[in-house]
């Protein structure tokens, strides 16, 4: 039988392969779905110049087409490390039903890897962020927020 410590264990190998192999950091993920691999990812930001293509959010990518859906439940994520706040949203957005981590974010700060302070920069006022963010044009956005929700043929997600 195939254990979540299976499934951690070749998240794990998947990052210390891809990361010898010079395909971007030391980072897995797996997702399994009905006890069965569905999709692999491993960072590859350095190797696709995409700050976005961490482990978790290739696997995802990987089982929505695999799967036919944009959605993940009944499924499962499996990543090498504690999945930072990009990667853990994705998780929440495709609606996997467990995530389960081997490294801490800790871990990733100790081995030069910044989650923690995006962690908590994320909790930071507003006004106190290091990156400003400004909001302008709010009615012309409801105004398309509205068309959305009069729209007969949306797909609901």
């Amino acid at each position: 039988m195939l254990t979540p410590q299976h499934w951690m264990r070749h998240a794990i190998q998947l990052s210390r392969e891809k990361m010898l192999a010079n395909e971007g950091g030391p980072f897995g993920a797996v997702i399994v779905c009905d006890k069965q691999l569905i999709a692999e990812g491993w960072n590859m930001v350095t190797s696709h110049n995409d700050p976005t293509a961490h482990a978790e959010i290739v696997a995802i990518r990987r089982a929505c087409q695999q799967l036919g859906r944009f959605t993940l439940h009944g499924c499962e994520l499996y990543s090498s490390c504690e999945p930072c706040p990009m990667c853990l949203a994705a998780a929440y957005w495709a609606r996997v039903d467990r995530i389960y981590f081997a490294g801490t974010r800790q871990d990733a700060t100790a081995a030069g890897f910044d989650d923690e302070w995006l962690y908590c920069e994320i909790n930071r006022p507003q006004a106190e962020k290091k990156t400003p963010t400004i909001q302008l044009l709010q009615p012309e956005a409801q105004t398309v927020f509205q068309e959305w929700l009069h729209k007969i043929d949306r797909i609901p997600y």
